[in-house]
């Protein structure tokens, strides 16, 4: 995982907060209906238990919902144990969703981890 270096104005307008340490937000401002929440839960919920267990901790993923699609990507250090890497991503979580939980896309970028979803197919 390379870090992205993104100017203030670039930060503002993706959406992206800071806590003045190591952690990075980002999260689209459009709010969502019924059916993405139910492929939302699919995605955000699948990488946090497959990642660990790959070998690279590196994992996309799609909902298999037709009704709303929603697209998913979670990442740790490789050095990370499987356990390590497991509560990273727990704490990626509770970082994304802390800020509002029914957004359209979000990211979280910790020192050792990151989670992501969006609406549409995308490639970190």
């Amino acid at each position: 995982m390379k870090p992205h270096s993104r100017t203030a104005t670039q930060k503002q307008s993706a959406g992206i907060e800071e806590d003045g340490g190591s952690s990075k937000i980002g999260r689209n401002r459009d709010c969502y209906g019924d059916p993405f929440d139910i492929s939302l839960a699919y995605v955000v919920q699948d990488p946090e238990t497959v990642t660990p267990s790959r070998q690279d901790h590196d994992y996309y993923n799609i909902s298999p919902y037709p009704n709303a699609f929603a697209y998913g990507h979670a990442a740790c250090n490789p050095n990370l144990t499987a356990s390590d890497c497991r509560t990273c991503l727990a704490a990626a979580k509770t970082a994304m969703f802390g800020a509002c939980q029914k957004r359209r896309g979000a990211r979280a970028v910790l020192h050792d981890c990151t989670i992501r979803h969006e609406q549409y197919p995308f490639d970190d």
